[in-house]
């Protein structure tokens, strides 16, 4: 696993306090609120996740396996944000069920593995958005790891 993480690794390089374009906070709550409206919460149609795992979207992908894809958010946080998403579209974390229990561990550890890979040896935050209320914007259960600074809390 390590040198398939080793391959394509690129360190984060934005500075601690920077925005995304999006608008930050409000941006994302604002998509979250289109996406529920849209339906996309129901699950079953294409997402920009699927498209990524797909390879019909470009992403820096920073590794691979038969039931996940971790990449950089486009959008990062943090100094270093990936997603880990498993390949399988499951639309809501609170979509799942006991025959995912497997999977959800699997996208923990390799979450664990990529954040040691990522040098974030001092810590890191995981979130998992689900619904409108929660900021869910892709309707494609997905973990934010989020580091290289110290995050504040509470974090919403």
């Amino acid at each position: 696993m390590a040198a398939l993480l080793a391959r394509g690794l690129l360190r984060g390089a934005l500075r601690a306090g920077q925005r995304c374009a999006s608008g930050g906070r409000g941006g994302e709550v604002d998509k979250a609120h289109r996406a529920s409206a849209a339906g996309e919460d129901a699950g079953g149609q294409p997402t920009i996740f699927s498209k990524i795992i797909a390879r019909s979207v470009p992403a820096t992908i920073l590794y691979e396996d038969d039931k996940c894809l971790v990449f950089r958010d486009v959008a990062p946080q943090a100094p270093v944000h990936f997603l880990v998403i498993p390949k399988r579209p499951i639309p809501r974390i609170s979509h799942v069920g006991p025959q995912d229990t497997e999977l959800l561990g699997h996208l923990l550890v390799v979450a664990a593995r990529t954040a040691q890979a990522e040098g974030l040896a001092d810590g890191y935050r995981l979130v998992i958005n689900d619904g409108k209320h929660g900021a869910q914007s892709v309707y494609h259960l997905h973990i934010h790891v989020l580091g290289g600074r110290q995050l504040g809390w509470p974090p919403g």
